[in-house]
């Protein structure tokens, strides 16, 4: 599916750090409503795509790494997956015909482009 779990746990993060302060990741947890299991393995991979700050140790926490207004929520999504698809077959061409593309695929390939689209034309700065 194009959205999933994770995609939603990711927005919810960043948007409550939207106040460029330092938040606990229990903090962010509880006024998300996002599970501590997740939240770890998904701020390490809006670390690593540069959208937030960890600060480790006693006094550590996360903070926006990045300006909201910089960041669409395809840039979310492709940072915690690896590319937004409407459906798994969406990865490859279509096998169910030989040697032409199966109209369905076809079909779902505008249709996932529209989306992609639409998901690069959203800043988070105007959700927040």
């Amino acid at each position: 599916m194009l959205l999933t779990r994770e995609n939603d746990y990711a927005i919810r993060i960043l948007r409550s750090l939207k106040d460029k302060e330092k938040h606990t990741v229990k903090d962010i947890c509880q006024a998300e409503e996002v599970p501590e299991a997740f939240a770890y393995k998904i701020i390490r991979k809006l670390q690593k795509a540069g959208f937030v700050a960890v600060e480790r140790g006693a006094a550590g926490g996360c903070r926006l790494g990045t300006d909201l207004k910089s960041l669409t929520l395809y840039d979310v999504v492709t940072a915690v997956d690896a590319e937004p698809l409407i459906m798994p077959c969406m990865r490859q061409t279509c096998s169910r015909n030989a040697g032409d593309a199966c109209k369905v695929h076809a079909e779902l390939m505008k249709i996932q482009k529209v989306l992609i689209e639409e998901l690069k034309s959203r800043r988070l700065f105007d959700l927040f």
